[in-house]
């Protein structure tokens, strides 16, 4: 008994040793720098994302808008690499919270289920096109958008529960509709959306972005949902949730499959952000949310802006 498990710790020690260089090499290459040792941008990785895991609950953001943004711009990884990553920091945060959120009603499935399909089928295509674009195009093209979404971010603001006339005939067809509690105040909330089609055709384009540049498509989600269709906010925000985990996988498995996720980039990441949201749970009590909003605005048109000047060649 005591041979075998010797043999087995033999065994696993061999495993863990060769598998080192694996990861040195991998690092490295994502990194384009042999010099560094490997485990250094594992490790500022994740004190970076646990910073961003932070704010980014206190600016009511996804992680994964600002994690493609910013290390993509400010470290050395090849942008499939950070692409692949992010997608995956979008999906665990959207994994977490899907469940409970369907357990109180605020994601509803008549809701998100449509909505999943158009945008995960678009995804996969953005994967694609992401995929097969130069670095120096796709690095432009990441700049504008995150600068958009920044845009977005200043001029955007949700309504808690919008007013609604009634609900369209696609609507009505799919039957999308339903009634949540409001735990602030113990009040049944009734709803319905309108304005199906449009925001079905938004789907697409949103679909088409995350998949592109690996964003997690919150920023997207939830305007679309709440200030076009006319969703209550809260339902608009845990649809969104729940909708991440299906758009987000679909995408992830391209990259998976074309070698654009490395475990090493990745896990860090995801554990970087997710102890940063505990953190930032636990802060936001007593943060001002619109002061940590201006910072993240800025971050991101900092980010963006360096990212298309990457793809100039100007930096």
């Amino acid at each position: 008994m005591m041979n075998t498990l010797i043999e087995k710790f033999n065994a696993f020690t061999v495993a863990v040793s060769s598998a080192m260089p694996d990861a040195a090499n991998a690092v490295s290459a994502a990194a384009g720098n042999p010099d560094t040792p490997w485990w250094v941008w594992p490790a500022v990785l994740f004190v970076t994302t646990f910073v961003l895991g932070i704010v980014a609950v206190l600016a009511g953001v996804g992680g994964g808008v600002l994690f493609v943004p910013i290390v993509g711009s400010f470290f050395p990884f090849h942008l499939d690499f950070v692409r692949g990553a992010g997608l995956i920091v979008a999906l665990a945060g959207a994994l977490a919270a899907g469940p409970g959120l369907l357990k109180k009603g605020l994601a509803n499935l008549r809701l998100a289920l449509p909505v999943a399909l158009i945008a995960s089928t678009f995804s996969i295509i953005g994967a694609f096109i992401g995929l097969a674009l130069p670095q120096n195009i796709l690095q432009m093209a990441l700049g504008a958008t995150i600068c958009a979404i920044a845009v977005l971010f200043i001029f955007s603001k949700n309504s808690d529960i919008p007013n609604v006339p009634g609900p369209d005939g696609l609507s009505k067809k799919l039957k999308i509709s339903g009634t949540y509690i409001e735990e602030s105040t113990g009040r049944q909330i009734d709803w319905t959306v309108h304005r199906t089609l449009k925001g079905y055709l938004t789907f697409i384009f949103i679909g088409l972005i995350a998949g592109m540049f690996g964003l997690g498509a919150g920023w997207a989600n939830v305007p679309v949902l709440n200030l076009l269709m006319g969703a209550p906010l809260k339902l608009a925000v845990g649809s969104s949730k729940f909708l991440l985990s299906i758009t987000d996988t679909s995408a992830a498995w391209i990259y998976l499959n074309k070698g654009a996720v490395l475990p090493i980039i990745a896990v860090p990441s995801v554990l970087g952000i997710m102890l940063g949201s505990q953190v930032g749970v636990k802060l936001l009590s007593k943060s001002k949310p619109k002061a940590v909003r201006y910072l993240v605005i800025a971050m991101l048109l900092f980010a963006g802006i360096n990212s298309f000047l990457k793809g100039l060649g100007v930096m």
